[in-house]
């Protein structure tokens, strides 16, 4: 097929034949011109994509630019850090919640039963059990990394809990009159009880216990609590009283000096008073009472960290 048109001042006839072979050769360039476009237009629209929303040209290809990896791993690097902390933060409560349980028990135990615990790893038994591990590869990194930041800010919670419920219970403990009222050096001569008076040899109530010790030997408050009495007695020459939580008083008695005043707050632990032997007494010792609600108790009941005769005699 030939086309033919005039053109110019001259009228000159110009043709041009059309071939079968020229139309294929038309026919491929234009294909080529349009898939070249194509590709253009496809990584032009990808990388605008990857600057203004990368998870959409994930979405569309996987493709990523080095910018955009780095973002995922500066947001991962993050994570890690803060599940870092929560952890740590999470190991520093459990190591004061440790602490605190120690605490507790050694107020709490009594010594000859606290002597018994075993550090060696003995007598011990049960089914075996594999442990259970969470595994779903499936899953979002970054909902692994929220899901375990939020477990362990669970744990951390609970442990404050214990934490706060441990300092209370040890706060309550620690008011309580469980502690000894002297130091290590000292030996129990006279319990609670029916005894021979020493002064007229008739039975009489001893409603105390004695501590045998050196003149001058330091007396302790056993628990907190404020003095309520700090004066001389006839019968218990130097004494000092103090009143604690729950309707306990504890009394302290044959002092050769009071260290307290009536309305001074004392601390367990806190030294009140010095050994001596004031009062109806033979020689130095501390007599010692626990009293509630104008009930006269065996101190023995109380003191949880002794052993009483059976170690100190």
């Amino acid at each position: 097929m030939q086309l033919m048109w005039v053109s110019g001042p001259t009228a000159s006839v110009r043709t041009i034949s059309i071939t079968a072979h020229k139309v294929l050769l038309g026919m491929c360039a234009t294909a080529f011109v349009l898939v070249a476009f194509g590709v253009l237009l496809h990584f032009v629209g990808f990388r605008i994509a990857i600057e203004l929303s990368p998870s959409f040209a994930r979405s569309l290809g996987g493709v990523t630019t080095e910018a955009e990896q780095q973002k995922v791993e500066a947001v991962y690097r993050e994570h890690l850090d803060n599940l870092r902390q929560t952890l740590n933060m999470t190991v520093q409560e459990i190591r004061q919640l440790e602490t605190l349980k120690n605490r507790f028990m050694e107020v709490a135990t009594p010594t000859n039963l606290r002597d018994k615990y075993s550090k060696k790893e003995e007598a011990r038994g049960g089914p075996w059990v594999a442990p259970r591990f969470q595994n779903n590869a499936s899953r979002d990194l970054n909902q692994d990394f929220s899901s375990a930041i939020e477990e362990f800010k669970q744990t951390q919670a609970a442990v404050k809990n214990l934490t706060l419920n441990w300092s209370a219970q040890l706060s309550w403990l620690h008011a309580l009159p469980t502690g000894i009222p002297m130091g290590k050096d000292y030996r129990v001569t006279s319990g609670f009880g029916i005894r021979n008076d020493p002064f007229t040899g008739q039975l009489a109530m001893h409603e105390g216990l004695d501590f045998v010790a050196d003149i001058g030997s330091s007396i302790i408050a056993t628990a907190a609590g404020t003095v309520t009495r700090s004066a001389w007695d006839a019968s218990y020459g130097n004494v000092v009283e103090v009143s604690h939580i729950e309707g306990f008083i504890t009394r302290y008695a044959h002092l050769s000096k009071r260290l307290v005043e009536v309305g001074q707050k004392v601390q367990r632990g806190d030294t009140i008073a010095q050994l001596g032997s004031t009062g109806r007494s033979t020689g130095p010792h501390l007599h010692y009472e626990v009293i509630r609600n104008d009930r006269v108790l065996n101190p023995t009941q109380m003191l949880l960290q002794t052993t009483t005769t059976a170690s100190n005699q």
